[in-house]
């Protein structure tokens, strides 16, 4: 299966790029493996071993490269998740962090170093809005690790 995007983001992992995106595979819904494409005898990597991985994560199509140790992944690149509900946050919170890092204002990195924004476009829209309401939501926020949208929703009120 090709590419159908006109722009999908690539993912450089030292040797795990097919680990991470089995694992990406079964915490998003609607998401699969499409290709897994392996070294040749004219390598760089060894033959046989996994070379790159397309995979979708709900519809988007990501790609993965085995391409070692030369690059790492680092919080310059990260991607928000848009949930809707608090059982969404807890959800990716919890799965996407298990055996990463948490850190503040809802992100988080997994365990293989990449890094998530598990949030809500509420939050996004309250933050945007008048001043005063953006400056109570973006407080609240700082003070947090995850996400608790209650207490968004009680500082963009004035509570």
């Amino acid at each position: 299966m090709g590419l159908r995007q006109a722009i999908t983001p690539y993912l450089w992992f030292d040797s795990e790029a097919e680990a991470a995106a089995t694992f990406y595979v079964s915490v998003f819904p609607n998401s699969r493996i499409l290709t897994v494409a392996r070294y040749s005898e004219l390598g760089p990597g060894p033959e046989g071993s996994v070379m790159a991985v397309v995979f979708e994560l709900d519809g988007v199509t990501f790609g993965a490269i085995n391409g070692g140790p030369t690059f790492k992944l680092s919080e310059a690149t990260s991607f928000l998740i848009d949930c809707r509900t608090q059982e969404e946050i807890d959800f990716y919170w919890e799965k996407l962090g298990a055996g990463g890092q948490y850190q503040a204002c809802g992100w988080l990195k997994d365990r293989f170093g990449l890094s998530w924004q598990v949030n809500s476009q509420e939050l996004v829209e309250k933050a945007h809005a008048d001043p005063a309401t953006s400056r109570r939501v973006m407080a609240a926020m700082m003070e947090m690790t995850k996400i608790d949208l209650a207490t968004l929703r009680k500082a963009a009120e004035g509570a």
